[in-house]
This record gives C-alpha cells, structure tokens and sequence, in this order.
C-alpha cells in the first residue's frame, strides 16, 4: 500500500485526484499507476484501470491470476468490475469511498455468487493516511479557489 501511496503522491504533483495504485505478482510491484483524468481527459484514466492495463503488458496476457491490485481509494464499480474481469485473485484498498465506493461503502458489485470470478477484498490498509491526502488535496483546491462573490 505505500507503494500506491507514493503514486497518489505523484497524481497530486500532477494536480490530479491523489488516487494510487500498484499491481504484485509473487511479492513483486509488475505494474504501478496513478489517476490521470484531469489531464488527458479521459474518464477512464483511474489509476486501478492504468495499472490493470500496464500489468498485462508486462505479463503478456489479459489474465492477471496471482496477482493482487492495491489502490488507495476504494475502487468504483468500473475499477471493481476492470480487476475482476482481469482475474485478480485480490483487491486490497485502503479508504473507504463513501460517495462512490464499489465494494463495500456503497454497494458490493463483486458480492459472491454474482459472477464466475470472486476476488478476495480486504479494505482499510492505511485507511488513515490514504484519506488524509486526499482530504489534504481537496482541501488545498478549495483554498485556491476565488471566493463566490
């Protein structure tokens, strides 16, 4: 989880959504990725979706079996249903989404018996300090904004 940590550390450099995440095989980090919404564009661009992409790249197939997805931020449900389709055998997620988490805050897209693959889900690793930055991101932004007048 420190590893996606230093992602998000980056996507805020970038004035992104400080959202991080990393992709490990056998205790190796085989991909690693961080949001980039704002600045291609794309609603796509979640740091979950990036690092599922780069990760079977690198691993020469779509099937991510043996490998666990860790992301900072509870993943949406297309994030949710991206690394299910991957066949991830576990997403690991440290603050939960209230507003749109898709694994336990708000829904369960991934409830057992709903598809033929069923990750493994532990939330709340480093929950404190994952939330913190992005508490600390948007907190900054509503600083610079000008006032409503």
């Amino acid at each position: 989880m420190r590893e996606a940590l230093r992602e998000a550390r980056r996507a805020a450099a970038h004035g992104e959504v400080p959202i991080g995440a990393v992709v490990v095989r056998e205790g190796r980090v085989v991909a690693r990725a961080h949001n980039w919404r704002e600045t291609w564009r794309d609603p796509t661009a979640h740091a979950e979706v990036i690092a599922l992409q780069e990760a079977s790249r690198r691993l020469g197939g779509w099937r991510l079996s043996g490998c666990a997805l860790y992301v900072t931020l509870e993943p949406c449900p297309m994030c949710a249903g991206a690394a299910m389709l991957a066949r991830v055998d576990r997403i690991v997620f440290g603050a939960p989404d209230p507003k749109g988490g898709a694994l336990l805050s708000r829904i369960n897209v991934l409830a057992p018996g709903l598809w033929n693959h069923e990750p493994e889900i532990t939330g709340g690793i480093l929950d404190d300090e994952c939330g913190m930055i992005l508490k600390e991101f948007f907190r900054s932004l509503r600083r610079r904004r000008p006032e409503d007048k």
